[in-house]
């Protein structure tokens, strides 16, 4: 008499035991499974979070160094981590490299499946079609060999695949793109993540203020920020040039419609472009309107004004000259920035404040524009002395850093010195210190060079997921079974279609009486 309990295992049979080459099928069937790799597909888009949150290294370095400084804790530890530098660290190659495998042995067999499928005979008819999910019987005129060959007609228009197993049934199956898409998707997010890869590997991003007047060339030394792929050879850059002719910028001035006013309208710089090889061209670059160099394309990412300030020393000799870029921060284009002297005596000099295209001062705001075009430019200013660059830590050329510097006092005995400067205006530092002139205005372009020889590939590949998934999404996997037998009078045939589908198809039993209505159509 059974008990009902589950048998034992016995203690004295052995039980089998994986070893080396069976763990490392096992591990594979694992890395090679769908849900490993949605889950490594979430972990990287996860592991990607930092490289928007944090500042990287590789973008901003002055940035990044500052907010380890403001964060002394967090910052070393996130350092280690590489949450400064997410897209080359270990941890987040590892995933992309997981990621790559496991699709690629998701894509194989998947493949080799496909194939057999498209070359196999769908299968035969079953024996009672009346069990099938959906089923339609219909009586004809004809006899059954002329409604066979009928069916056969229709279901061919309708694209299935046909297949006589007898002279009585048909076999016939459709939605191999529903398969195919799926498979072309799989395919397209590796050609994604090679895309970026190669990107990554070859690419390189150069950024440059470049003021007009100013020709660019295209040399390491002359970028504000370099980030080149781990491939790259940095001193075989296309010898390229460009000079900033002119910069035009339109602002919105009439009052019409709430916050249109002085709302940019166009922006368009005017170059010389020199080619490797060949002669200067004038070519204009606007957003959206890139220039191609053939080795790089040139992107105008914004646009600002640049002082030209010249700094004297007590006997009048200039220790600095040069059209300074102030960085805008509001749609007004208040800017900040900030001038280094490091050829100042006895003390190393700083000047860092705004410049207001149409300025204004008020108790309440400070100094600040009220228009983003030069109606009443002004450069208000705070000087220091001291060390400029403590630590030889990179920093900001739009912010100065005060760590070993003091404040200049202002000659009528205030604690910081301010200066408020219109153009063609000097103004005579205190104690011997020498003299600042804010000589003019002019504008400048920030021009981005990029190269990614990937993203071609990454662009179609990702137009293949799209195309991929859409046709997973929609086409339809069914299967069709006729059988045909003699009607109950002479000259009269008995049609019986059932039909199947892969996934849930509401559209089935439709599909049947389409079919039926082509048929009696054709009689």
């Amino acid at each position: 008499m059974s008990t009902g309990t589950a048998p034992r295992t016995r203690p004295d049979v052995a039980q089998p035991r994986l070893g080396p080459l069976g763990w490392l099928r096992w591990t594979w069937r694992q890395l090679t499974s769908m849900r490993t790799a949605l889950f490594l597909l979430l972990l990287l888009a996860i592991g990607a979070v930092p490289g928007s949150t944090f500042p990287q290294r590789s973008i901003d370095p002055a940035r990044t160094a500052q907010w380890i400084a403001d964060h002394p804790t967090a910052g070393p530890v996130l350092d280690r981590l590489g949450f400064f530098e997410v897209y080359a660290s270990p941890w987040f190659a590892a995933i992309y490299l997981l990621l790559f495998v496991s699709l690629i042995g998701c894509v194989l067999p998947r493949t080799r499946i496909l194939w057999h499928q498209v070359r196999s005979a769908p299968p035969r008819a079953p024996r009672r079609l009346e069990r099938l999910a959906a089923h339609r019987m219909l009586e004809v005129e004809g006899d059954p060999e002329q409604v066979r060959e009928a069916l056969r007609g229709v279901l061919r228009r309708r694209r299935y695949r046909v297949h006589a197993h007898d002279g009585q049934t048909l076999s016939a199956e459709k939605g191999y793109l529903r398969e195919t898409g799926n498979l072309v998707f799989h395919v397209a997010l590796i050609g994604i993540l090679v895309g970026v890869a190669w990107g990554h590997l070859l690419g390189w991003k150069g950024d440059v203020i470049l003021p007009v007047g100013k020709t660019f060339a295209n040399t390491l030394s002359r970028y504000d920020t370099f980030s080149p792929g781990p491939w790259v050879d940095v001193n075989d850059l296309a010898p390229f040039t460009i000079g900033l002719d002119r910069l035009d910028v339109e602002f919105e001035t009439q009052t019409q419609g709430a916050g249109q006013f002085g709302a940019p309208r166009d922006f368009e710089a005017s170059t010389t472009f020199t080619p490797p090889d060949g002669p200067a061209e004038q070519r204009s670059i606007r957003v959206n309107h890139p220039l191609e160099t053939g080795d790089g394309t040139v992107f105008l990412l914004g646009n600002g004004y640049a002082p030209t300030i010249t700094v004297r020393d007590a006997e009048g000799t200039v220790v600095y000259s040069d059209a300074t870029p102030f960085l805008p921060q509001d749609d007004t284009y208040t800017s900040v920035g900030a001038v280094k002297v490091p050829g100042a005596s006895p003390q190393q000099l700083g000047f860092a404040g705004f410049f207001l295209p149409t300025g204004v001062i008020d108790d309440e705001r400070g100094p600040h524009s009220v228009f983003p075009d030069l109606l009443d430019p002004q450069l208000a200013l705070t000087a220091f002395e001291g060390e400029l660059f403590p630590s030889g830590r990179p920093q900001s050329v739009y912010s100065l850093d005060t760590e070993a510097m003091t404040a200049v006092p202002g000659a009528d005995g205030a604690d910081q010195l301010r200066i408020l400067l219109r153009p063609g205006e000097t103004y005579e530092l205190p104690g011997g210190r020498g003299s600042i002139t804010f000589d003019g205005v002019e504008r400048f372009a920030g021009l981005s060079v990029r190269t990614d020889p990937g993203k071609s590939l990454t662009l179609v590949a990702a137009l293949l997921s799209l195309a991929g998934l859409v046709a997973s999404l929609v086409v339809r996997r069914r299967r069709v079974f006729v059988r045909v037998g003699p009607g109950e009078r002479p000259g009269r045939t008995v049609v019986s279609v059932g039909g199947l589908a892969k996934d849930d198809d509401e559209g089935m039993p439709d599909e049947l009486d389409g079919l039926l209505t082509a048929l009696e159509g054709t009689r």
